[in-house]
């Protein structure tokens, strides 16, 4: 028998969750994958812009043969050649270029770390809410047990004759209403851990006991997602210098070695060939006038930084609004549960008196049912205003821009 018991229980002691490994799990998730590879990508063009500025070296053959031979076309032939081709200045491109897949990257970082304080704030959001939704329905359960105590005693006094019968009913109309709110707290139990199965791809148990860390704000920082909107600022401003640069002056160096190996049947010929011939070539170009073609791209690039500044700046500025009120928003919940308790404190003493009158005769099965129904409601209440302030917490640290897992315990 404790053998089978401890088969029954030890797959859920293995399979439980705490609001710590609840988040661990929802980082594995495919969005935050998908937000990984594309980093990469980021950083693997960026690699390949930076090597595209490095010297090139292309080397070439070919293998010619002709049926009529002159001086300027032997009967056969073979030639080789080396070429290096190295852009000495681009009008400041590359300087831009760089600047702008650096900003990228760096956004691309912000974002992902936005990312996953969002689904932190989310699995913390659930897993409070979850403990709130079972702390009403132990309240509702230890309600319809009490109810159905009383329905019982009621029927004993029914055959007796000292009760009437819309007393009787009076209870079975309370326990199925306190039925129906128990299968909606299920139901809603229920989405919230599919909800959790969504974030984490895993069938989840939750055990209860996390709680989030306070935080002393000295300072406020900015959100990673508004930091990834400034690097995305400068990454247009960058774009915006890079078709500037078309305006600018064009330097590069090429230098080419050819080898020539000619097979003239006329000796005449032969003697006129060379061998190899090294051509060094200094390239300069300044686009002077093109109708203000490059000047309208750059005016349109920038335009779109513009764009983005001002969306930045409502967003900051919203931000800081958010945080003063997810602060307020906290202040009032820590007020919550001084009520909830007092409530508490109230419902219990109302109850205890009007149970000792009921069962003297004094007052009647509603004012009953209803004291009843009150000390379990303040109990839920108190318990839900505890989980809620947990949120609050949370809500305050994401909003001050830290990230949210540091504070879990």
């Amino acid at each position: 028998m404790k053998k089978l018991y401890l088969g029954i229980v030890l797959p859920f002691c293995l399979y439980s969750q705490d609001l710590n490994q609840l988040v661990d799990a929802s980082m594995q998730n495919q969005l935050i994958d998908s937000s990984k590879y594309n980093i990469e990508s980021i950083k693997s063009q960026y690699k390949s812009i930076q090597n595209s500025y490095m010297p090139k070296l292309t080397i070439g053959a070919n293998y010619s043969n002709t049926n009529k031979e002159t001086a300027s076309m032997p009967n056969s032939s073979f030639t080789s050649f080396a070429n290096i081709n190295y852009v000495v200045y681009d009008g400041e491109k590359k300087e831009s270029t760089y600047k702008s897949f650096e900003s990228s990257i760096k956004s691309a970082n912000k974002n992902l770390e936005s990312l996953k304080n969002n689904i932190t704030l989310q699995v913390i959001n659930y897993y409070f809410n979850y403990q709130s939704l079972i702390s009403s329905k132990i309240a509702k359960q230890k309600e319809i047990e009490q109810l159905n105590a009383q329905y019982t005693r009621l029927v004993q006094f029914l055959e007796a004759g000292t009760t009437t019968s819309d007393e009787v009913q009076k209870i079975i109309s309370r326990v199925e209403n306190a039925n129906v709110t128990l299968h909606e707290i299920e139901l809603n139990i229920q989405t919230i851990l599919h909800n959790l199965e969504y974030l984490t791809a895993n069938e989840v148990i939750i055990t209860d006991g996390s709680t989030i860390k306070s935080i002393q704000l000295k300072e406020e920082s900015l959100r990673a997602d508004i930091k990834a909107m400034e690097y995305d600022m400068k990454q247009l401003l960058a774009n915006a210098r890079t078709t500037k640069s078309a305006n600018m002056p064009m330097i590069s160096l090429d230098n080419t070695l050819n080898y020539y190996d000619f097979n003239y049947d006329n000796e005449m010929y032969q003697n006129s060939a060379i061998d190899s011939q090294n051509i060094f070539k200094f390239n300069f170009s300044w686009k002077l006038y093109d109708f203000d073609s490059t000047n309208n791209a750059y005016k349109s690039a920038y335009k779109k930084y513009q764009a983005l500044k001002s969306n930045y700046e409502y967003e900051k500025n919203k931000a800081s609004v958010d945080l003063k009120l997810t602060i307020k928003s906290y202040d009032i919940a820590k007020l919550k549960i001084s009520s909830a308790k007092a409530g508490l404190k109230a419902a219990n003493s109302t109850y205890e008196t009007i149970e000792q009158k009921y069962h003297n005769g004094l007052v009647d099965n509603v004012s009953y049912l209803e004291a009843l129904s009150e000390k379990y409601n303040a109990i839920s209440i108190l318990k839900s205003a505890k989980f809620d302030l947990e949120i609050k917490k949370a809500n305050i640290i994401y909003h001050s821009g830290k990230n949210l897992q540091e504070y879990i315990k």
